[in-house]
């Protein structure tokens, strides 16, 4: 189950764990044209996403 709130990690992101289904490489060339949420760094090799974006992101396409 998808968080409600706090971050996450793009593997919980992107199917099979997670409600988006894209591959790494379209999630982050959507992130780079504003079809994504922007991700936030926590370090060098360390990247979240807010839940809250992602879940809007997705319960928006589902409401279309």
């Amino acid at each position: 189950m998808f968080p409600k709130s706090g971050l996450v990690r793009l593997s919980q992101i992107l199917a099979p764990n997670g409600p988006i289904p894209v591959s790494r490489s379209t999630w982050w060339q959507g992130v780079k044209d504003g079809r994504f949420p922007k991700p936030q760094k926590l370090g060098p090799r360390t990247t979240v996403w807010r839940a809250e974006d992602v879940r809007a992101l997705y319960e928006d396409d589902a409401a279309a």
